[in-house]
């Protein structure tokens, strides 16, 4: 770590000394600025890798610091330091660009960390775009297409990568939540390290103080080794929690504890681990309205959602579905070790004029199933199967009258539906509960409580 040096600026001589020493054992250089315009005067004669600036200055706020260095000094990461229990001060910070954040009193087991990930970013950022798009490596993931919203959510996650706040991303079931997750973090100072992605809607609500923390030797019947939990294993990395609006209320409380400590302690353990751990989060559900019902707790939303990535639906990119074609098709014949099926052009408006409740995950789906089962080496829109009915015919059924419920009333309706949906994902699956909800594009927990209302075995 020759020749890096870091900026720090605070009003305490104290602080300015802790942090001068510990960095120079880091073999780091370090200047000072004890106020916002000694900081801007520091920037003018010298380049920094990094800016540690306390919230609150002389003469305004860190705040003031990190606009200037992201208005100048681009490429070079800052980090707030705010006083005890000050949330609000350090997700304003994360919100406005901050890389991270310390709180006080300084715990340098937290301030290295720190240092280590913010002296790793890569620059300049276009270095790193090519793993955004499409011109990535095999095998890297990557978000296809060329559409204004497809567009915004590249450029979004150039921005995240340089940062260490936590990322909350929304979007409907099969969306690339997870891919948009991924591409994060290997744009990112932590992409030499591992990246753990968790359902949490797929956990069993009595095992999950164990998965996340782990257990020590003994510490419940079936404990016959210690074992670290998600939190441990994802050290130094990314934490990647799907569907997160499905953690119980008391799993809640421990993970929001987690966050703010940046420790864990291991189930049947006296002691508690330091942890360097980003986490970026993701659901298909409203987490405010389940706020608002009081299905998930506030104070978690506040710090999860410090930054919000939205994935567009296939809905809204119809103009980007024949290149996802293109770039799946290739990949299923290259797997197969198949030739490429000619694609018709009546297939191509088919998929055009659908409205994918599944997102790209069903498309990948209907095209593996057309491929497998197409004759003459040519998919045409009978071999897709898609049993929705496009929007003309959809005016024409409300036209008639045809409302389309079988004539059941509309509740029993859609239960009937559903059912029809279940049993047929079950079979396909063989009666694998985990399969089935996979491929209904639920959460196993979701389908157990289908299951238990529609009384389903």
């Amino acid at each position: 770590m020759a020749n890096r040096a870091v900026l720090v600026v605070d009003d305490e001589a104290d602080i300015r000394e802790l942090l001068v020493l510990t960095l120079s054992r880091m073999g780091v250089d370090a200047d000072t600025a004890s106020s916002v315009a000694e900081a801007k005067t520091a920037l003018e004669a010298r380049s920094y890798d990094l800016a540690l600036t306390d919230m609150r200055l002389p003469d305004g706020e860190g705040l003031d610091v990190l606009r200037h260095i992201a208005e100048h000094y681009g490429n070079t990461p800052v980090a707030v330091i705010t006083a005890y229990g000050s949330t609000e001060n350090a997700v304003a910070a994360l919100k406005a660009g901050a890389f991270d954040y310390l709180s006080k009193p300084i715990k340098l087991d937290q301030l290295r960390p720190l240092v280590m990930s913010a002296l790793k970013l890569p620059r300049p950022v276009h270095q790193r775009r090519v793993s955004i798009g499409e011109t990535a490596s095999p095998g890297t993931p990557r978000l296809i297409g060329e559409s204004a919203p497809i567009l915004r959510a590249r450029e979004m996650i150039q921005r995240l990568a340089r940062s260490q706040a936590p990322v909350y991303i929304t979007g409907e079931s099969g969306s690339g939540k997870e891919v948009a997750a991924r591409l994060i973090h290997l744009g990112s100072a932590r992409a030499a390290e591992p990246f753990v992605a968790v359902n949490c809607g797929a956990i069993p609500e009595n095992l999950m103080e164990s998965e996340f923390f782990g257990f020590r030797k003994g510490a419940f019947t079936g404990a016959d080794s210690d074992r670290i939990g998600f939190l441990q294993a994802a050290q130094k990395g990314t934490l990647f929690l799907d569907e997160v609006g499905d953690l119980p209320l008391a799993m809640q409380v421990k993970l929001l504890r987690v966050i703010q400590e940046k420790k864990v302690r291991r189930v049947g353990d006296t002691q508690e681990d330091a942890i360097d751990v980003r986490i970026i989060s993701a659901t298909h559900r409203n987490l405010s309205q389940q706020v608002d019902a009081g299905e998930f707790r506030q104070d978690l939303f506040y710090r999860l959602n410090v930054i919000e990535l939205k994935m567009p639906s296939l809905r809204e990119i119809p103009e980007d579905v024949p290149r996802m074609v293109e770039e799946i098709m290739g990949r299923l014949a290259r797997q197969s070790g198949n030739p490429r099926p000619e694609f018709t052009e009546e297939a191509m408006l088919a998929l055009r004029r659908y409205d994918f409740p599944g997102n790209v995950r069903e498309l990948e789906n209907i095209l593996e199933r057309a491929m497998a089962l197409c004759s003459d080496n040519a998919i045409r829109e009978t071999d897709l199967y898609l049993t929705q009915a496009t929007p003309r015919e959809k005016s024409a059924a409300a036209a008639d009258g045809a409302v389309g419920t079988r004539g059941l009333p509309l509740h029993d309706f859609l239960d009937q539906v559903e059912r029809e949906a279940i049993m047929k994902a079950l079979e396909a699956t063989r009666y694998n509960k985990t399969a089935a909800a996979k491929l209904l594009g639920i959460t196993f927990r979701s389908l157990r409580y289908r299951l238990d209302r529609l009384g389903i075995d």
